[in-house]
Formats: structure tokens, C-alpha cells, sequence
């Protein structure tokens, strides 16, 4: 058996399915919703890109490297984003959560924290990570803002660590979750969404 196999996780505001290309039109759908792909420091791609993007994310998945997942909303049913298990090191039992974006209108509304739950619950209690990483933009303050919330600890900065689509040098932000601390966040992050 893989590390890392297609899994949904199920929760009272999101369900995490396992990306396939019919996710596409509700993808799209959710990625116009606030026009994410304007923001400059993330690589959240345009709608017409979108069963591209879900194929590259699929490939990633076949050659053990990423686990992709559609956010799909429990009170409405709609799409409302993408995020992966990515940078996958089973030998390790580690990997990263990353590549997550939301729409708009979903943001704010407990789905990132409960995905996040649903994915470190995954994570920790079933794969028996050591630690988990996120990764983001030294310039995306939301992003990084959010992180912290989650009670994730930054580890460090990988200065000019990527080249963005437009060839701009970014700046890489490295925080984790490892094993000894998961009960605690796990504990913060319920009760985030239980209030």
C-alpha cells in the first residue's frame, strides 16, 4: 500500500474529495469568484486553466508527489477550492500542505480551519506523520497570518528560493506542525470552529 492514497475527508462545513477532472466547471467557477489569480504572489491559475492545472495535479498524484483535493461547501454543495498534500516523503513520514487556495466567498467562513483539521487529523492519526510543513510567500501576509493561526510554528525563511511565474524571485516562509504538538493544535483548532 501507497503512503499516501485517495481519500475524502468529511466535516460539517467542507468534504474534501479526491481531485478528478468533473471537479473542472465547479473549479473554475470558484477561482473567479474574487478573481484569485490577479493576486501577484500566488500562482492560482485563471479559469480557462483550470482542467490543465487539475491535470498537472493529477500527474503529480501518479508518480506519488502530491495527494489533490477539491474543497466542496456542505451548505450550499458548491466547489469553493482546491489544497494537496504535496513534497511527499514517506520514507520520512513527512510531507507538506500546500497549494490551497479558496474562493472568496468561502474565506472567513470556517472551511480553511476545518479543512486544515481535517487534513493534519489525516496527516497525524492515519499516515503517522512526524511533521507536517506549510509553505507560502514572505509578501502573502494573509496566507502567512493564517498559518499562525492554525498554531503552526515558522521554522525559517529560504530566501530567493523560487522563481515565480513571471520570473520574480520569491522568498519562501517554512512553517510546521510536528507529531508531539498535533494534540494541542488539533484541541485550538476545534475550538476555533466550535465557536
Amino acid at each position: 500500500m501507497a503512503f499516501i492514497e485517495p481519500v475524502t475527508l468529511h466535516g460539517q462545513h467542507v468534504t474534501l474529495e479526491p481531485l478528478s477532472a468533473d471537479h473542472e466547471a465547479g473549479l473554475a467557477l470558484a477561482v473567479a469568484d474574487g478573481e484569485l489569480w490577479k493576486l501577484w504572489y500566488t500562482t492560482t491559475v485563471r479559469p480557462e486553466a483550470m482542467g490543465a492545472e487539475i491535470a498537472r495535479r493529477l500527474a503529480l498524484q501518479a508518480c506519488g508527489a502530491m495527494l489533490p483535493f477539491a474543497a466542496r461547501r456542505s451548505d450550499t454543495g458548491a466547489l469553493c477550492g482546491m489544497t494537496t498534500y504535496m513534497n511527499v516523503d514517506a520514507n520520512n513520514r513527512r510531507l507538506e500542505i500546500g497549494s490551497t487556495w479558496t474562493a472568496q466567498s468561502a474565506q472567513r467562513t470556517g472551511i480553511n480551519t476545518e479543512s486544515k483539521l481535517l487534513l493534519l487529523g489525516h496527516a497525524f492519526d492515519t499516515l503517522r506523520c512526524i511533521a507536517v510543513e506549510f509553505r507560502t510567500s514572505f509578501m502573502n501576509q494573509q496566507s502567512r497570518a493564517a498559518i499562525a493561526r492554525l498554531g503552526a510554528k515558522q521554522d525559517g525563511i529560504l530566501r530567493n528560493h523560487q522563481l515565480t511565474h513571471d520570473g520574480v524571485l520569491r522568498d519562501t516562509v517554512v512553517f510546521s506542525i510536528i507529531e508531539s504538538e498535533w494534540p494541542t493544535v488539533r484541541r485550538h483548532l476545534q475550538h476555533k470552529l466550535d465557536r
